[in-house]
């Protein structure tokens, strides 16, 4: 896993933990959901069954009408449902009386009377003690994200970072000072050993800004076994919007271009070049020329055989249109 999916990961990890600690906060302490003056109708369908055998049961014994109804009414729409469910087990002149006492009384329902929610009890020192926790949760989330994080320290920067900042530092071919034409686009790119995911890729545009094609260079070929991937041939390409095909060359290590098993293996992906310090390639096009320049290079060391595979490689890409 890269460190940018490492990243996004955690990222997304993070927030979610962030999310769900003030949801459960605000959720369940500063505003939770608070169930008051609820009635039998919202009781599954065999509950209502039984509050109506418990109605008519209470009805046999005191003979309150009034209350009878009253309880019946508390099933609303589902009363009649749960009255019939039942009655084939009720006595059947205990329920005639229930059925004429529910039919003959007029139902008042009361107003409900307001019921103190849970969050009326809580001090306010409680309060402050729980919005406390919270914060030294998030803050405690916040530190290992700033850890995991940060670039400062050495090691801890990704390769392709390491990279990209040693790209930066090559100063570009001043083609005009050697009184050649300047290239309309100059590009910087270096592999590091451990970059496994290398894949470098340019957009090549006009000085009017018009898109003529791209370029780049990427990992071709790796030797030997186990993390990191020990690369010992890349391509460079080029594609131009103008030409039906992407002009690909192999930049080989010394060892693998002196293999003939490597050289078999790689020769259809373009034509094979050895990669030496100073080496330039040209790619051509319909209409664009590539100038690949080897501005740094460095071989690992190791138990594979010398000059196999790179620790680190720099290529500076200028491109030309073609008249």
């Amino acid at each position: 896993m890269n460190e940018d999916t490492r990243k996004m990961l955690l990222t997304g990890l993070v927030g979610i933990l962030i999310g769900a600690a003030i949801g459960l906060f605000i959720g369940w302490y500063l505003w939770p959901v608070q169930w008051i003056d609820a009635t039998p109708a919202e009781l599954r369908t065999d509950l209502q069954q039984d509050y109506m055998r418990m109605t008519i049961d209470s009805f046999r014994v005191n003979g309150d009408a009034n209350l009878a109804a009253y309880r019946y009414s508390l099933l609303g729409e589902d009363a009649a449902a749960a009255l019939a469910a039942v009655a084939p087990s009720e006595d059947p002149n205990v329920l005639a009386a229930f059925e004429q006492a529910i039919a003959s009384v007029p139902v008042v329902t009361p107003a409900p009377t307001p019921i103190q929610g849970p969050t009326g009890n809580r001090s306010l020192f409680g309060s402050i003690l729980i919005a406390l926790g919270v914060i030294a949760i998030l803050a405690v989330i916040a530190g290992a994200v700033y850890y995991l994080f940060r670039s400062g320290r050495s090691g801890e920067r990704s390769v392709a970072s390491q990279a990209s900042e040693f790209s930066r530092s090559v100063q570009k071919t001043d083609y005009a000072a050697m009184g050649e034409e300047p290239p309309i686009a100059q590009f910087v790119t270096t592999y590091m050993l451990g970059d496994d995911l290398f894949d470098d890729s340019f957009s090549v545009d006009s000085p009017a800004g018009e898109f003529l094609g791209e370029c780049g260079v990427g990992i071709s070929e790796t030797i030997g076994v186990g993390d990191p991937k020990r690369v010992t041939a890349f391509e460079v390409w080029i594609f131009d919007k103008n030409d039906i095909q992407t002009v690909t060359k192999v930049l080989m290590s010394p060892h693998a271009f002196n293999d003939p098993g490597m050289r078999a293996k790689l020769e259809s992906k373009g034509e094979l070049i050895e990669l030496v310090p100073g080496k330039q390639v040209v790619l051509e096009t319909a209409t664009l020329q590539l100038s690949a320049t080897v501005a740094d290079i460095q071989f690992g060391e190791g138990p594979l055989p010398p000059q196999s595979f790179f620790g680190r490689m720099t290529l500076e890409l200028a491109i030309w249109t073609k008249a």
